[in-house]
């Protein structure tokens, strides 16, 4: 079995080309979880019980009953895991840290027998096996065996010519309050959700592509949403170029690795 570390828009990509390939997967994420882009989201599962990714379905799993039953309906068991218990409880054959947290939260090289990440924060040989490039150009997707990933630099890949100005951010500490949908179109300024009674807007038009939950708990500066200037709403509906590309890296590394179920 592999585990996911994460069920966000990247690893949930890495999850859709595991599957598609045969490899039996769980996944792990918070119980609140934070994910913008959540229509291509599997933890969605989370909240839900249930969700679909590009026809492929997720389960929430409390236990590992629960998920031999979810893998024997042939979806993919998603386990809440604050705690980060799941991973010292089912032991399994390949960890993938998925969770794209900029710095390591805990992964280590003794975690299983393969052990990938995702992104800064890791070297490859001192902390996982290998770790794949996330930065957008001409290494996204390539895995490095030896050493790091690029590091962050703080400013999203270029969509449409737009960096940070896609990137909806919480302008204060509350409580998060969608007032526009994922795959709505937005305008330069309008007004997308609130934080408490303070508007939250966007810097540039096109398709909200993705937005916080109901309700989240947010901080000042937090990323609560991203617009897509391409303006394809079909967009929303699929995992991006960039999460299959690190996907592809996820699966070279695991066969790299000789890895078996």
């Amino acid at each position: 079995m592999i585990l996911i570390r994460g069920a966000g828009d990247i690893a949930s990509g890495i999850a859709l080309r595991l599957y598609r390939c045969g490899f039996t997967l769980a996944m792990t994420d918070l119980s609140k979880p934070t994910s913008i882009r959540r229509t291509v989201c599997f933890s969605e599962a989370i909240l839900h019980g249930t969700c679909f990714v590009e026809g492929v379905t997720a389960e929430r799993a409390a236990s590992l009953e629960d998920a031999e039953a979810i893998w024997q309906r042939g979806h993919i068991p998603v386990f809440p895991d604050d705690a980060g218990t799941v991973l010292s409880l089912h032991r399994p054959n390949a960890v993938i840290d998925g969770r794209l947290a900029k710095v390591n939260l805990g992964t280590a090289i003794t975690d299983a027998p393969i052990v990938i990440a995702v992104g800064p924060g890791f070297t490859a040989g001192v902390d996982c096996h290998a770790v794949v490039e996330t930065q957008r150009g001409h290494y996204l997707g390539r895995v490095i065996y030896e050493g790091a990933a690029a590091a962050n630099t703080g400013v999203p890949g270029n969509i449409g010519g737009y960096t940070v100005e896609r990137i909806i951010r919480a302008p204060k500490v509350g409580v998060f309050h969608p007032v526009c949908a994922i795959g709505d179109q937005v305008q330069a300024r309008e007004t997308v959700a609130y934080v408490d009674e303070e508007p939250v807007t966007c810097e540039i038009g096109g398709t909200l592509r993705g937005i916080l939950p109901e309700g989240t708990q947010v901080y000042a500066g937090m990323k609560s949403g991203d617009v897509d200037p391409r303006c394809q709403p079909e967009h929303c509906l699929c995992a991006s170029d960039k999460a299959l590309a690190v996907g592809g890296g996820v699966l070279e590394a695991l066969l790299h690795f000789g890895y078996r179920e």
